[in-house]
């Protein structure tokens, strides 16, 4: 697949996975527009990319983008990602998440996109045993869950290729809330990381430069239809904090335990097999890790 001046639309260009999917994009000659609800100094959007100030929520904003720039292939990220804030605010996060994707699909079908990757979420399983693949049943249930799992439904039954990925980290993350950038931060202070679970909670963490080369990958193979599930390092919550306090060379830091997490999922950990079928292979974690910890050593 050539990506030399393809019209590419990006939503959520500036949050943690967009800020590192535009610049690839344009490195590969792709033409990008690109869909901005706030301005993040510490997030820039890549200037060779069209900025579009709106939201999601907007479908006319939605259509004529896509209809004005002739857009061949979407890439659709925007959606209110914080567990906390949607159980706060559920109707702002379903607007957002389900109504937004059908904004954003239905604007796509209007203006004859050909390829649409929507990003879901490994929450949309619910509470399984063992390793998810994507033929379980989805069982979410908090607000973020549930909306995750509305929005998986809707892309699929457009057509469009839908992304399952675990908990991404990378550098750019400024929600100092979840563990990678909230541990880094507090090592660089020297003071010691606080875990809102008694730390025995799997998840599975994946790069999120991992995380954009299987988006690449699912957008430029045609046979690749369905759910994919992105994931590659399951571990427990303590374990990964300690990873990243060994990364920040505070190794001394004892994290501090914030007790019993309310309505989270006590295991995830997910089955890639579909997308390594691809050719997708992670980076080893310890890597990824050192390049996240030096973003923001360079940045804060």
């Amino acid at each position: 697949m050539d990506w030399r001046d393809r019209p590419v639309f990006v939503t959520g260009a500036t949050g943690l996975l967009g800020r590192w999917l535009v610049p690839m994009l344009c490195d590969l000659g792709a033409t990008v527009t690109a869909l901005v609800r706030d301005r993040v100094p510490a997030s820039p959007l890549d200037p060779r990319a069209t900025e579009v100030r709106g939201v999601v929520e907007d479908a006319d904003l939605c259509r004529r983008i896509m209809t004005e720039y002739e857009t061949d292939t979407v890439f659709h990220l925007a959606a209110q990602t914080i567990i906390g804030t949607a159980r706060r605010d559920p109707l702002a996060t379903f607007r957002t998440n389900v109504g937004g994707t059908w904004n954003v699909l239905d604007g796509a079908r209007r203006a004859g996109v050909r390829r649409i990757v929507v990003a879901s979420s490994d929450k949309v399983y619910g509470v399984h045993s063992g390793l998810c693949d994507e033929q379980l049943p989805l069982r979410g249930r908090s607000p973020y869950d549930v909306s995750k799992v509305c929005a998986d439904h809707l892309a699929l039954s457009y057509g469009a290729v839908v992304t399952r990925s675990g908990n991404m980290f990378g550098g750019g993350d400024l929600n100092w809330n979840r563990l990678v950038p909230g541990t880094i931060r507090s090592a660089m202070r020297g003071t010691r990381p606080i875990l809102r679970s008694d730390g025995t909670m799997v998840r599975d963490y994946v790069f999120v430069q991992d995380v954009v080369r299987a988006y690449q990958l699912l957008a430029e193979h045609p046979e690749a239809v369905g759910a994919y599930n992105i994931g590659a390092n399951p571990m427990p919550t303590m374990g990964m904090c300690r990873l990243i306090l060994a990364a920040t060379d505070r190794p001394d830091l004892e994290p501090v335990i914030g007790g019993p997490a309310s309505d989270e999922i006590p295991s995830q950990m997910l089955d890639a097999t579909r997308l390594r079928g691809l050719g997708w292979v992670p980076s080893e974690i310890h890597a990824g890790l050192r390049e996240t910890v030096q973003w923001y050593r360079d940045h804060l």
